[in-house]
């Protein structure tokens, strides 16, 4: 089952529409309407591209690093959004704790309205 928190493997497409690889995203929310639309932001495990005080790293030692599913230190985009269809996901890899994903909302919810 999706739902805010989770992370997420899909097949993400390369720009020539090819078949690419397989990339965790974590679940964000569902986005209102009929459609079974989530947003999502990317993970990584390119550290070196963190926006401080802005993304979220991810590593051993973290209340949530053994649930999450992913196996090395990871960093979570937060400005790298996506809509993606809930169909297109291959399944749930692990999750965040809520205080995580309160604090990214809180700094997306920020970002949008200073922009």
């Amino acid at each position: 089952m999706i739902e805010p928190g989770k992370i997420v493997l899909f097949q993400f497409p390369k720009t020539n529409l090819q078949e690419g690889k397989m990339r965790p995203v974590l679940v964000i929310a569902k986005v209102p309407g009929r459609f079974d639309d989530w947003l999502t932001c990317a993970i990584s495990t390119q550290l070196h591209q963190q926006i401080p005080d802005f993304d979220e790293i991810i590593q051993e030692g973290d209340d949530d690093y053994a649930f999450s599913g992913l196996r090395t230190e990871s960093l979570i985009r937060v400005g790298r959004l996506g809509v993606l269809e809930g169909t297109v996901f291959e399944g749930a890899i692990g999750n965040i704790t809520g205080e995580r994903l309160d604090r990214i909302k809180s700094r997306l919810a920020t970002w949008l309205t200073e922009s």
